[in-house]
């Protein structure tokens, strides 16, 4: 479903920028995971190698990463997410009706895939910092924009989507 954006308080030339904060957020979390990746066979790091459950993890981690590759497919080519944005177009279907930014959480799902390969618990904690940093650069950017320019629709999608963690949708109350 489209919501359309033709009503008074949305100008044709006013949408979002097309790379919004996305820049800033993957570079950041796939330099941090690029780091674990080279300590994770550090002596600092020893404690945490998770040599019994190499194969679990492993497994995991691939599903993690396909997931994420799935994700950001959908949110960009299938949704044709560039035409939407010129065309000012909140989408809330497909993907988008999972979670309401695939694209960024796609890439933490990549990075968190990635460090359940390196199997080191040290560095677990790091996808709760990818979530964090996401939730905070979104609320503090694009939330906004998109609240400016499609008002209660996106108040109102944002009350049934989670922000960043893909679930299930909630069906709209009639």
């Amino acid at each position: 479903m489209l919501i359309d954006p033709r009503r008074k308080s949305v100008k044709k030339e006013q949408h979002l920028p097309f790379l919004g904060i996305g820049p800033i957020y993957v570079i950041s979390i796939l330099f941090l995971t690029l780091i674990a990746l080279l300590l994770r066979d550090h002596p600092v790091f020893a404690a945490g190698r998770l040599n019994l459950l190499r194969v679990p993890l492993i497994i995991i981690g691939v599903l993690v990463i396909l997931m994420s590759v799935f994700m950001w497919i959908q949110a960009v080519l299938v949704s044709k997410l560039h035409e939407n944005i010129k065309e000012n177009h909140l989408l809330t279907s497909g993907v988008y009706a999972w979670v309401r930014h695939p694209i960024y959480s796609a890439f933490m799902l990549l990075c968190t895939g990635l460090l359940l390969l390196a199997g080191n618990a040290c560095f677990f904690v790091l996808p709760l910092i990818y979530w964090g940093l996401l939730t905070v650069l979104i609320m503090h950017s694009e939330e906004k924009w998109l609240k400016d320019l499609y008002g209660n629709e996106y108040l109102e999608y944002c009350r049934k989507v989670n922000r960043c963690w893909p679930w299930k949708p909630q069906k709209s109350e009639k």
